[in-house]
């Protein structure tokens, strides 16, 4: 896309969520330095949109991988005359560009270390989610955003989609009843796959910066690029990538900030291939009031339960008045109790390519920087959920329940417990403290 091209598109999307604002009213003499670190598929989509809203000057890419830099660089030099400078190591970065503005898009395991040394530095941030890949960790960067005083957006998007704030609406008028129970649920195909070989690493990357603080593994390619959230190590598989956004509805709805009690148990009972998270998962959370269901499956694809054509994702919240499904591509819809009633239904607005409102939530992060307000998608409110999701990954590695005091962010009486609630780094790497 040249930038003509992308010009006229911003134009376009910008009429289509007229309701949404994407641009603050607010005066800015200059754009605002930013640097995004992690530059993959991901990474570059969200700089993209930043670039798009006409605010930032990107000053620097960071990132192991120097394929990914190069092709994060030639995206940028299409979108905009900025020659960002291209860095390995995040902190040289930090420290040599002064950014005001940094996005972390990189594996989850690197999350909590990039994401502190930029509030540190004094830079506002937007952190991909997970925001952490053990709790204590998340716990630091909600202390770290408070002490330096800092805005931190997290990439919980589905907070600015359309169609996710009118169901909200709709849930808390009491439409759908009393609602006693969720079930968040994402099923995707798949078979056993295979065996790929460690190879190893490309000179194109540094792989021992990669693992960074994470064991050091041997390099195998169905970990880079993409394929690091089933390699436990790195990340925590379907639970804390696609569960973040479906836990993080319910706890908009409920208001609720975490579970009493989980219990979580699954396996890899068709996956044969190098990855070691579970191919299917499920997870129960008690909540005050209601209890909550978390259940994913990496095979089968589930065509009985399709809420789109492409997918079956989402959370279902079965009320006093009727079941009420949040989705993804396909909006929400509601079906009464009453069949004599109409099922009601929102579509989705979301933006292309990717299907997604990055571009409003970028919007809500710069507002927030300018008004020094929180933003829609609070570092702390990025915690709760991705607490949520790894309190079922801890749950599951323990093969039992766990009763958590979310007060105290501590499993009472449970030394075992407590130990998963952090791990050791490798090398020089220093977990950071709370």
């Amino acid at each position: 896309m040249d930038r003509r091209t992308f010009i006229e598109k911003t134009v376009l999307s910008t009429a289509v969520f007229s309701s949404l604002p994407l641009l603050s009213a607010l005066s800015r003499a200059a754009p605002y330095r930013t640097a995004l670190v992690g530059s993959g598929w991901w990474g570059t989509n969200i700089l993209r949109c930043a670039i798009q809203s006409g605010e930032n000057k990107v000053v620097a890419l960071c990132d192991v991988d120097e394929n990914q830099l190069k092709a994060c660089a030639a995206e940028v030099s299409k979108l905009t005359p900025d020659k960002p400078k291209l860095y390995r190591d995040y902190r040289e970065m930090l420290a040599k560009e002064k950014p005001e503005i940094v996005i972390v898009a990189t594996p989850d395991h690197w999350h909590a270390l990039c994401c502190i040394a930029a509030i540190e530095s004094g830079a506002h941030v937007y952190v991909e989610k997970p925001i952490c890949h053990t709790i204590k960790e998340g716990r630091a960067m909600v202390n770290a955003t408070r002490k330096h005083g800092r805005i931190v957006q997290v990439g919980t998007h589905r907070r600015v989609s359309p169609h996710n704030i009118s169901g909200m609406e709709f849930l808390k008028s009491g439409k759908a009843g009393k609602i006693g129970m969720a079930r968040a649920f994402v099923h995707y195909g798949g078979g056993a796959g295979q065996k790929v070989p460690n190879e190893e690493p490309p000179k194109t990357i540094d792989w021992d910066f990669y693992c960074g603080p994470a064991p050091l593994a041997q390099y195998n390619k169905t970990i880079h690029p993409k394929g690091f959230r089933n390699y436990l190590d790195f990340a925590n598989g379907t639970l804390g990538d696609w569960g973040i956004h479906w836990l993080d509805q319910v706890l908009w709805w409920s208001d609720q900030k975490y579970p009493k009690k989980v219990y979580s148990t699954g396996g890899r009972a068709i996956r044969q291939d190098n990855t070691d998270a579970p191919d299917h998962q499920v997870a129960v959370y008690d909540f005050d009031g209601f209890t909550l269901e978390w259940e994913h499956r990496n095979f089968a694809g589930n065509n009985a339960e399709k809420t789109d054509p492409k997918q079956a994702v989402g959370v279902y919240f079965y009320g006093t008045e009727g079941t009420f499904h949040m989705g993804w591509l396909d909006g929400w819809t509601f079906y009464p109790a009453n069949t004599n009633k109409p099922v009601i239904h929102q579509d989705a607005q979301l933006n292309k390519p990717d299907d997604q409102n990055i571009q409003q939530l970028w919007a809500n992060f710069l507002t927030s920087i300018k008004t020094n307000t929180p933003p829609v998608c609070e570092i702390e409110i990025g915690q709760r959920s991705t607490n949520v999701a790894l309190l079922g990954m801890l749950s599951y590695k323990l093969g039992r329940s766990i009763v958590w005091d979310g007060e105290r962010e501590t499993i009472a009486g449970d030394a075992e417990a407590n130990k998963l609630l952090s791990r050791e780094y490798r090398g020089e790497w220093k977990y950071p403290q709370s």
